[in-house]
């Protein structure tokens, strides 16, 4: 079962409706969301669109705080869909895309528009926040031994500071706590607003209370004064709640910036596509804003400039480099027929080009909408981390209370409040999920990205995560290996001919021939630039050759038995055959009863195939070639690349049964093929990989598609997966021994060796270290070598 079959297996029925995927032409819509501080808090959102009457599949990415929906729009609308984040505390935003179809394009932005000012608006609480906290951190760390910050004034100013840190600059934390507890639920808000809220109304409560949090530790320690001046001040503790609201914040604030710089790859993707184009109207160029040309307009792209459409050119010839769909950085050349694509850049010369898709449905765009839907998507890795995410929280608080209950019994009667106060905030602080949460889904983004950006289009995460495993890889031989288009290698001739003469007089009888051999034989005769004349009598032979009549003569051209048919007697049968076992198709040339030459026509191997099987082979794959070809071709070509093993005649039809029986054998197979004649194959592999297509169908066909008809790419999309998925294992295994580790500490399991005990400000510094920590080894990707 490939990915897609398991994922349309197993894709749950609506809880409503009942329906499956695809019953009723579902719609699907990237909607961002603010107010997420956690993998719980996306997990809440999922389960709740999950449930809602219409909706097919929901997945709810933490690291982009977008929500991935497929609906019913029958059923349901998407201001339905946002009324149901907004119900449960959140904020969904809708996009120009869920008005008026604008697409990606638009979704980016809104996205985008949703990062930035969320990135503002942290920007600047953290900042009030640093300048309120840090008069108040030094009154605490002075610790009375400066004279000017000694007396009971300073608990007072603490307070003052203190109270807008809470009220304002963090005020999301505690208004996103109170709608999670409205809605009975749970999130990394509620750790925050707990582990500060108390420490900051304990220590208010001394402040104005000093008196009867005094008489409390002097009952307990048996030495009761009575006196409450200030060198008998109860303990406060507002340095410990400001400072741990600045430094959440700062690990916010760098935590949606980093996460912003994921997405970085589609960005500049769509910022390739130029904003306006020099269409020809009215026999005038024009110079109109990109979203006014239609398909069929002319374009003048002069050198230097952006293709602004997909299209063909009409006239000109230039040089066009399209690295930025491909990855290829050798530009390509281009003349009239040649077809050109969007954001690619013109180098040398003028081009007139007919516009054959515009706007949202250029290759650009199928790309940026590509990398998006697998950036939202969830790898089968993420559920671990998403399961353990949601019953994080209530186990933490838990353990905050087990701790708090614990110092109350075990430490000394005048400091078991002090200790199992921030014993208990440590626990609530430290143990924050966002680093489980980002572990997994900021891999996947810079991954995909980084694939885009070197032409390899990854379908979902779940595709990115099977290519590590691959074993072997099975490679179709036409257009894959091969050129796919037949080519002329080689002329013999007989004594007394030329091969000028032999490949004139073949290609002016093949010329009224549709054969792909005969075609070979007219270019390379038009390459070569041989004058061709006007053949007549032209009849085809199916499956052998043809006849015609050149400038008076009587012409064969065709296979040994066709010839020898027609009683010309052959004498380069051994040269014809020392041809065909390297490979090639002979095809004999007779003139007026006598043999002229042989023609060797070859689908010739393409020149990186034999580096590209050297390198999977050197990746440990085992490489399999497939072909409908004959044995003695197909051996040639498999010992000329270095394939493994390889199978010949080959029906289209019967490859995925070749494909079967290899994961029978206990093989993870990848099939690479053109992803439209390979369909079935593709289907049937572990991750199906198209090649040099970067068609519609291609896309839809393949789990990873391949913008370069090299297949040495194909080397390089699995060791992004192997990177991606080493990346991923890193970040969890990192998130959770931070857990593990963290949360003893945080409760003092130390103290009673070491006297040491984690600060509450320690442990906000360390949760926001480790979020941040994922997110920046998950960028190190964009620098991965491939």
């Amino acid at each position: 079962m490939n990915l897609r079959e398991h994922h349309e297996h197993h894709a749950p029925r609506n809880a409503a409706s009942g329906t499956r995927p695809g019953a009723a032409r579902p719609t699907r819509l990237d909607m961002p969301v603010e107010g997420m501080s956690c993998a719980s808090c996306a997990r809440r959102i999922e389960h709740r669109l999950g449930r809602t009457p219409g909706v097919v599949d929901a997945n709810v990415n933490f690291a982009t705080r977008t929500a991935t929906l497929t609906y019913d729009p029958a059923t349901i609308d998407p201001a339905g869909l946002a009324r149901a984040v907004d119900e449960i505390g959140f904020r969904a935003v809708i996009t120009a895309q869920a008005h008026d179809g604008a697409g990606d394009h638009s979704a980016h932005a809104g996205h985008d528009a949703v990062n930035g000012q969320e990135i503002a608006r942290l920007r600047t609480r953290l900042v009030v926040g640093v300048i309120l906290a840090l008069p108040v951190f030094i009154i605490a760390m002075s610790h009375g031994t400066i004279p000017a910050l000694r007396g009971e004034w300073t608990n007072w100013a603490q307070l003052v500071l203190t109270t807008p840190v809470l009220a304002w600059c963090g005020a999301r934390f505690f208004v996103s706590a109170w709608k999670g507890l409205r809605h009975l639920s749970v999130n990394m808000d509620t750790l925050v607003a707990m582990g500060t809220g108390s420490a900051y109304a304990y220590s208010a409560a001394a402040t104005v209370w000093p008196g009867f949090f005094t008489r409390i530790a002097a009952a307990g320690s048996h030495h009761a004064t009575g006196v409450t001046g200030a060198a008998d001040l109860p303990p406060v503790y507002f340095e410990a709640a400001a400072v741990i609201i600045v430094l959440v914040l700062t690990g916010k604030y760098l935590e949606a910036r980093a996460t912003g710089e994921t997405g970085a790859a589609i960005r500049r993707l769509i910022g390739l596509q130029p904003q306006t184009a020099r269409v020809v109207r009215g026999g005038d160029e024009q110079e109109v804003p990109i979203a006014s040309v239609r398909v069929g307009d002319v374009v003048v792209v002069r050198p230097g400039e952006k293709v602004p459409v997909d299209g063909v050119v009409d006239s000109g010839h230039s040089s066009v480099d399209e690295s930025m769909l491909t990855g290829e950085s050798v530009p390509v050349e281009k003349t009239a027929g040649s077809a050109v694509f969007a954001a690619t850049v013109n180098s040398t010369g003028a081009l007139r080009v007919t516009a054959t898709k515009v706007g949202e449905d250029t290759t650009l765009h199928q790309i940026v909408k590509l990398v998006r839907e697998a950036q939202g998507s969830r790898a089968p890795i993420a559920r671990l981390a998403d399961r353990i995410s949601g019953y994080f929280v209530p186990v933490v608080i838990a353990l905050a209370v087990l701790t708090f209950i614990t110092w109350w019994f075990v430490a000394s009667a005048d400091h078991r409040l002090s200790m199992a106060l921030m014993t208990a905030v440590s626990v609530v602080i430290i143990a924050c999920p966002c680093a489980l949460g980002l572990a997994t889904p900021t891999a996947i983004m810079v991954g995909t990205g980084r694939g885009a950006e070197r032409g390899i289009l990854i379908r979902s995460g779940a595709a990115l995560e099977t290519a590590h495993k691959i074993s072997a890889i099975v490679l179709d031989k036409t257009g894959t290996i091969t050129e796919g288009t037949p080519s002329l290698a080689g002329v013999v001739t007989a004594e007394g001919s030329n091969e000028a003469d032999v490949l004139r007089i073949a290609a002016a009888a093949e010329r009224l021939s549709e054969h792909p051999l005969g075609g070979a034989i007219v270019r390379a005769a038009r390459e070569r630039k041989l004058d061709l004349e006007e053949a007549a009598q032209f009849r085809a032979v199916v499956g052998h050759g043809i006849e015609a009549v050149v400038g008076g003569r009587r012409v064969l051209v065709g296979s040994a038995s066709m010839v020898r048919d027609a009683g010309v007697p052959l004498a380069l049968l051994d040269q014809a055959d020392a041809l065909a076992r390297q490979g090639n198709t002979t095809v004999f040339v007779a003139v007026d009863g006598r043999e002229v030459g042989v023609l060797a026509v070859a689908d010739q191997v393409k020149p990186t195939s034999k580096e590209a099987v050297e390198s999977m082979r050197a990746a440990g794959l085992r490489v399999i070639m497939l072909t409908g070809d004959n044995r003695r071709t197909a051996a040639t070509v498999a010992e000329h690349v270095g394939a493994d093993e390889f199978v010949a005649e080959v029906l289209p039809r019967d490859k995925a049964d070749r494909v079967a029986e290899l994961q029978a054998r206990g093989l993870v197979v990848g099939m690479v093929g053109d992803g439209i004649n390979d369909a079935p194959a593709l289907a049937k592999a572990d991750v199906g990989i198209a090649v040099g297509s970067g068609t519609d169908v291609a896309i839809d066909a393949a789990d990873i598609t391949l913008m370069r008809g090299d297949l040495r790419v194909v080397t390089e999309a699995i060791r992004l997966s192997r990177a991606t998925m080493r990346t991923i294992r890193q970040n969890l295994f990192w998130a959770f021994v931070y857990n593990v580790v963290s949360i003893p500490l945080a409760a003092g399991v130390l103290y009673p060796l070491t006297g040491w005990l984690l600060s509450p400000m320690v442990a906000s510094a360390t949760m926001a270290f480790s979020s941040v920590s994922v997110v920046t080894n998950s960028l190190r990707l964009r620098r991965t070598a491939l």
